[in-house]
């Protein structure tokens, strides 16, 4: 009888989404335990097996032991993309947990973490039980919105979007500021940290001293650099997408890249956002344009155009509050919904990778 039941909005039976409701508040506290980032690089190293078990199955044509498509499909999308890496569970978790143990644990910041420590998604909380059940919630309410955005049909990633959201609702619940206070003459500027210019501010009741303006990467926020990797990610994306016809290779491999970043390595570019999007301006423009070279100067565009947006985004709701909001994930979620809202006007030929 249960197996009947279904889940309108959610577009599925009441016991499946019980089952996955139970991995994504596993896969939650999974990314708390590992760490947002390493539990995004897990995304990456996932998404780019799964990736290539498609190409090479589209190669091969039909395996005799594994239905055509079936093992990539669940590699990339029940898997990378699902209840055990996916970034509105598992990343999505680690951040919450994360800005959790600013307010509640700021004894745990280390030395050299200069930021406030609700953004350092580079930490592991190991196995303390409230971390892991505050990336349990947060990951089963990533899960929840990104299905719900999918079953009302609303025109973006529903994974970036839930990535988002589930952001911004930590820092309602675990009272930091929706936005902050800039120190400079704009929420855009970023002078005050080239000043190194500091306030006081309260973590967990501990009276600190940080930095006044916070960009997201030190390394990756002025404007002509960012737009220099947002055309050379894109690019590369477009080439990926023409060569293997694959969305999500390129994704992947900016999402590995940031193992680097991870153990210590200086100046690796974030690029998942911009490849990502590279691959959809590829996507977009070969029906319009039906020329090479001129889709990879388009993936080149849309590359550019997701890098500045994920630097404008940064600038206005990551660098002034003491916690993560994601960049790519809003900067994918304003260029997916602009494709999107593109497609259902008629305006552009395909929705990308958006199913609608």
């Amino acid at each position: 009888m249960s197996a009947l039941l279904q889940i309108p909005v959610i577009g599925m039976g009441v016991e499946a989404f019980l089952v996955l409701l139970i991995a994504a508040l596993a896969g939650g506290a999974f990314g708390a335990a590992i760490g947002a980032l390493p539990a995004f690089i897990f995304t990456g190293f996932v998404v780019f097996l799964g990736e290539g078990v498609a190409i090479l199955q589209r190669q091969l044509g039909n395996l005799d032991a594994v239905p055509k498509g079936e093992l990539a499909t669940g590699l990339t999308g029940v898997i990378g993309f699902g209840a055990i890496t996916g970034p509105h569970i598992a990343f999505a978790g680690g951040v919450a947990a994360t800005a959790y143990a600013g307010k509640k644990y700021p004894e745990m910041e280390p030395d050299d973490w200069d930021y406030h420590f609700g953004k350092n998604i580079l930490y592991a909380f190991g196995t303390k039980p409230d971390i892991l059940a505050v990336g349990a919630i947060f990951g089963a309410l990533g899960m929840v919105i990104a299905k719900v955005a999918g079953g009302v049909g609303f025109p973006t990633d529903g994974i970036a979007l839930s990535v988002v959201l589930t952001a911004f609702i930590a820092r309602v619940v675990f009272d930091y500021p929706l936005v902050g206070t800039s120190a400079g003459s704009s929420i855009l500027d970023m002078s005050p940290f080239e000043r190194e210019e500091k306030r006081a501010v309260s973590d967990g009741g501990t009276e600190k001293v940080r930095l006044a303006t916070e960009p997201w990467l030190p390394h990756q926020y002025r404007w002509s650099g960012v737009t220099a990797i947002g055309l050379v990610g894109g690019v590369l994306a477009g080439y990926i997408w023409l060569e293997t016809g694959s969305i999500f290779l390129g994704y992947a491999i900016s999402a590995m890249s940031l193992l680097f970043l991870q153990l210590g390595v200086e100046k690796i570019p974030v690029t998942h956002h911009i490849t990502l999007m590279g691959s959809v301006g590829a996507v977009v423009a070969m029906p319009m344009v039906g020329s090479e070279p001129v889709v990879i100067l388009v993936a080149a565009a849309f590359g550019a155009l997701s890098g500045l947006l994920g630097e404008v985004t940064q600038r206005v709701f990551y660098s002034h509050s003491g916690t993560h909001v994601d960049p790519p994930a809003m900067a994918i979620a304003i260029v997916m919904f602009l494709v999107g809202v593109g497609f259902l006007l008629g305006i552009i030929p395909n929705g990308g990778y958006l199913a609608l």
